[in-house]
């Protein structure tokens, strides 16, 4: 018996892999920001006016 090869399924299969991987590289492009000072940030651009208070997320 011979074995036939079922390329269409086989691009798709690896399309869609590649797909996933095109997502997940994206995803970790974007830094992650943590426990960022909200007050401090908008105190640098209002030129320091602002009350100093921390918010932890």
């Amino acid at each position: 018996m011979s074995v036939t090869r079922l390329k269409r399924k086989h691009r798709k299969n690896i399309a869609r892999a590649n797909n996933k991987q095109r997502i997940i590289k994206q995803l970790l492009l974007t830094p992650v920001l943590k426990n960022v000072d909200l007050d401090e940030l908008k105190s640098r651009f209002n030129g320091g006016t602002t009350s100093t208070t921390t918010t932890e997320a």
